[in-house]
């Protein structure tokens, strides 16, 4: 009998948790009978995911330290670094045009009635309450110290609180800026004097590629627990009251990915869109199920290096960076959902207001957590910074799991694609370079 491959398990771990969800979510059972079976369940996915969040510190560290230390020029870790950063800021502006664009054209806010807004709202309420602790505490922070608090005083602090919400430390980003700097002093050190060091971080990132292997044969597991979990307690009506606002946010999220990325790679990047998505089809898979950049580096690392064949240090580098720093399905998310909830309110924005809008988002495309959620305290502090009601983050907080994972696709696609990016570039570079030495 032929052997499954894991990414089919996965989404048939998809479809079968999500239809025994929506089943259970129609058998007439009350809330507190659905929460009781799905408190059985739920512990299966959060095992999977567990497993996997267990191994992105350690990762993080071995990962970017040696894809800076194997890049061993300097000069080429800058222009590497350079051209990342450009390619994020670039590709995350385009996104968020195109995801105001779809909002301004289909108006999915508009003609929802005074009845169904306080009915969503006191049903989410309660979840609510935390996103708005973590939105008060981002607000107590001015642009300086955001960017000063990159630099850690403690980095094993910001290791062991990466994924607290309530942490107003550096988190990830500081562990990314130590690992940033590890690499580079192993770059510049006497290689004898560090071999031990770099041979210890080669270990550990192979026992952590090993590690995430071993959870890798729970996905398909987990995906469904995860999924039935999330249908089993989100209501049809609920879902039918934003529907309108889910198919503008995944219509937009579908453009970028199959419209922009496919130019990026054919123009910049030299590279079929046809043969870079059915090669990266487990990778995105993985995103869409663990709704989490940093979860899904492991996967997104192999599949560009095997089927890309992508080098290690270029993917290593630029993966590492992007699983944080290039969240433009974020970015297009954040702003889709801004612009919907002042619709929904009935809040006019201003041409200023919608620029601040364009501009934060972009901001926190670049910066905002790569796990589940990370984006809703941004959407929080921006909608009180415009006038709209932050509570009203209830309306979609019920499908913004569902939205989360459609985002990390395009997230993670965006940092492979960039990734195919910068090796042509580096390609084209040394070819220019030896032209050159050669004509000398």
């Amino acid at each position: 009998m032929a052997r499954i491959a894991l990414h089919h398990k996965i989404f048939a771990g998809m479809f079968i948790g999500s239809v025994a969800g929506i089943l259970v979510q129609n058998t007439g059972l009350t809330v507190a009978e659905i929460e009781n079976i799905s408190k059985y369940v739920k512990p299966i996915g959060d095992i999977f995911m567990r497993m996997i969040f267990m191994m992105v510190i350690p990762l993080i560290i071995s990962a970017l330290a040696l894809g800076i230390s194997d890049l061993g020029d300097v000069k080429k870790i800058g222009r590497i670094g350079f051209r990342t950063f450009l390619y994020s800021i670039i590709i995350t502006v385009i996104s968020v045009v195109i995801g105001i664009g779809m909002v301004k054209i289909f108006k999915p806010g508009d003609g929802i009635s005074i009845a169904d807004r306080q009915f969503l709202t006191e049903k989410f309420n309660v979840g609510s309450m935390g996103i708005q602790q973590n939105m008060a505490n981002m607000q107590s922070k001015n642009p300086m110290s955001i960017i000063s608090n990159i630099v850690p005083k403690n980095p094993f602090e910001d290791m062991v609180r990466a994924f607290d919400s309530s942490y107003t430390g550096g988190g990830l980003l500081s562990v990314m800026f130590f690992a940033l700097i590890l690499g580079l002093a192993l770059s510049a050190a006497d290689p004898e004097k560090v071999a031990g060091v770099k041979h210890f971080l080669e270990g550990l990132y192979e026992l952590c590629m090993k590690a995430i292997g071993f959870a890798m044969k729970l996905a398909p597991y987990g995906v469904a627990a995860l999924l039935f979990t999330l249908t089993a307690n989100m209501g049809i009506s609920i879902l039918m009251v934003v529907l309108k606002y889910v198919l503008v946010v995944l219509a937009a999220l579908a453009i970028h990915l199959f419209g922009t990325y496919s130019l990026m790679l054919k123009y910049f990047g030299k590279m079929k869109p046809s043969y870079f998505f059915k090669n990266v089809q487990e990778a995105m898979l993985t995103a869409f199920s663990t709704s989490s950049s940093n979860a899904s580096l492991p996967t997104a690392i192999r599949v560009s290096t095997e089927k890309l064949h992508i080098p290690k240090d270029i993917a290593n580098f630029v993966l590492t960076i992007g699983s944080s720093a290039n969240q433009n399905g974020t970015a297009l998310y954040e702003g889709v959902t801004v612009l919907f909830l002042a619709q929904v309110f009935g809040v006019e924005l201003s041409i200023t207001k919608q620029i601040f809008v364009v501009l934060i988002s972009i901001l926190a495309g670049i910066g905002t957590a790569g796990v589940p959620g990370g984006s809703l305290p941004v959407i929080m502090m921006i909608l009180m910074t415009i006038g709209v009601p932050p509570e009203g983050i209830a309306i979609i907080y019920g499908v913004d799991r569902i939205l989360d994972m459609s985002r990390t696709v395009l997230n993670v696609t965006g940092d492979i694609t960039a990734a195919v990016y910068i090796h042509q570039y580096e390609t084209n570079y040394q070819t220019r370079k030896n032209s050159n030495t050669a004509v000398v």
